[in-house]
């Protein structure tokens, strides 16, 4: 994993960077998702492989895939990506996207896990909370767990807040048995 981050990174910054100064990262960001996800297809995988196919020719099989969904500039990244022989890095390529999109819009991904769906009034208020501690945009996905019984789990980057009644009886389950 870590090699893929270290030659994926200055493809991934170079997009971001071009993304930046074009003020099309919103852009950028669900064309690379949308190339990663065409790419983690295994029938893709297995055409592009082929020792026939030129560079250009595996660019042409991956952006034809997605159709109208990538621009002309996206096109050119993915082409510039085949001749390098680096089109298995476009899944890590647009995950480091993100987190560099993430970083300049000073936002943050927060997983919240509840017992039961939340109310929007409840989830606004635990975002403007959330927004005001970490001091960063918060952009909110909800998932549902019954088996936490009560409470939630946030989970934002690193930090991980476990509210939720099953971490609570676990906690107590290894202090009575340490």
């Amino acid at each position: 994993m870590a090699e893929l981050s270290t030659l994926a990174r200055p493809y991934a910054r170079a997009a971001f960077s071009y993304a930046r100064d074009a003020k099309k990262l919103d852009d950028w960001g669900r064309q690379l998702a949308v190339l990663a996800s065409v790419y983690q297809h295994e029938k893709v995988r297995s055409l592009i492989a082929s020792p026939s196919l030129t560079a250009s020719a595996q660019a042409k099989v991956v952006t034809d895939v997605c159709g109208k969904e990538v621009s002309k500039p996206v096109g050119n990244f993915v082409e510039l990506l085949a001749e390098n022989k680096r089109l298995p890095l476009l899944p890590e390529i647009s995950r480091l996207f993100d987190q560099l999109k993430l970083g300049h819009e000073k936002a943050v991904d927060v997983e919240l896990t509840t017992a039961m769906a939340l109310d929007e009034s409840t989830e606004k208020k635990l975002a403007k909370a959330l927004t005001e501690k970490l001091a960063r945009k918060v952009n909110i996905h909800t998932v549902v767990d019954q088996s936490l019984m009560a409470g939630a789990i946030i989970k934002a980057g690193d930090l991980v807040i476990d509210g939720s009644m099953r971490g609570r009886l676990e906690k107590l389950a290894k202090a009575i048995n340490s």
